[in-house]
């Protein structure tokens, strides 16, 4: 399946960056832009998961690994070529790590954005309770102010409030309604957070790192020692909560191109 993608960059270094739950591309546009200004040799994607933002459905029974597919066939067709360098926040780091299980041919290394291999618990697992109120909120509004006034009404903050509001459209009756399908989301969601990934980082030739916020509870410490000692180094960002390429954007760039 071919998402829906854009490019950054002119290089020659195939790199894949993939947002989190209920995100798009664009979320990581600048991080994108910024990184192609330090090292012109990348070239970079930014696709829509499936099932977010202007891609297609998920299928029934959908898994990581069935995302993944869908990002590797979209990078061919974009015409990316040889092994993939992903980096992924959240969602799209546990989808760059089942990329590797699935085809570890082409996939030449994976960053972690603030996620671990380990499958996410229920009480942690903030998207998920997002999800929740996404779901209670009603279908279509008369407009974006009014669907945002739904969310902050049911306890969501205003800046949270406003990057959902980007998945709206334009209904053909007027109004906006919601992009993406939240219940084919939501059960997704529940069962992909279930999924054990740690055979990603003990594959032979795996090269995995990561990156955690400070602030944040999805890379436990637990998690670090364990990670480390299959060989994936771990970073902290003191001051950084779970979106760590919106809360130490300079930061996180130094650590990536190791300047």
């Amino acid at each position: 399946m071919i998402l829906e993608s854009f490019q950054v960059g002119e290089g020659q270094r195939p790199t894949v960056l993939l947002h989190g739950f209920l995100g798009t591309g664009r979320n990581l546009r600048s991080l994108a832009v910024a990184w192609s200004e330090v090292d012109k040799g990348r070239r970079f994607l930014l696709p829509d998961l499936t099932g977010h933002g202007a891609s297609p459905r998920l299928p029934p029974g959908a898994t990581l690994s069935t995302v993944a597919a869908d990002v590797v066939e979209t990078a061919r067709a974009a015409g990316l070529v040889g092994p993939l360098d992903f980096v992924g926040h959240s969602l799209g780091g546990r989808v760059s790590l089942a990329a590797s299980l699935r085809a570890p041919e082409d996939v030449a290394s994976v960053t972690l954005l603030d996620i671990s291999p380990s499958s996410i618990p229920t009480h942690l697992s903030e998207s998920g309770k997002v999800m929740e109120i996404l779901r209670a909120a009603p279908s279509s509004a008369p407009d974006r102010r009014t669907m945002r006034a739904e969310l902050t009404g049911r306890g969501l903050s205003g800046p949270l409030s406003d990057w959902l509001v980007m998945n709206l459209e334009s209904a053909p009756d007027g109004g906006v309604r919601w992009r993406f399908d939240r219940e084919s989301l939501a059960e997704f969601h529940g069962r992909v957070n279930g999924e054990d990934l740690w055979a990603a980082l003990t594959r032979p030739g795996a090269k995995v790192r990561c990156i955690r916020g400070g602030r944040a509870h999805y890379v436990s410490d637990a998690d670090l020692v364990r990670m480390e000692a299959q060989g994936c180094p771990v970073e902290t960002l003191p001051e950084a909560g779970h979106f760590v390429h919106v809360d130490a954007p300079e930061a996180l760039l130094r650590w990536l191109t190791g300047s």
